[in-house]
Parts: structure tokens; C-alpha cells; sequence
């Protein structure tokens, strides 16, 4: 294996790893904001509303 296989594996490891991140993240968008809110074309809409978190 030479020089160049490595940094194509290596380039496709970070692709899925960002693809994996790009799907975590679209998920937790889903569950923090309601679709209205998502869909809005207001300016400074998002800005009126909190993300739910959990305070322990």
C-alpha cells in the first residue's frame, strides 16, 4: 500500500465521520426546535426562542 491509498482511506474515514456528525446534528435540530420555527422566514424569530435543555 503506498502513500496515496493511505490519504484516500484516510479521506473517506473523515467523510463519514462528518456525514455521521451532519446526521447527529440534523437530529438534534429536529428535537430542540418545532417545524414552524424551522420553516419561518421571519428574521429574528429564532433568536425568540430557547432550546430546551436540561439543567441538572
Amino acid at each position: 500500500m503506498d502513500y496515496w491509498n493511505i490519504l484516500e482511506y484516510g479521506a473517506w474515514a473523515i467523510s463519514f465521520v462528518l456525514f455521521g456528525w451532519m446526521l447527529l446534528d440534523a437530529f438534534r435540530v429536529n428535537r430542540d426546535f418545532e417545524e414552524e420555527v424551522l420553516t419561518s422566514s421571519r428574521e429574528g424569530e429564532l433568536e425568540l426562542v430557547t432550546e430546551k435543555h436540561d439543567i441538572d
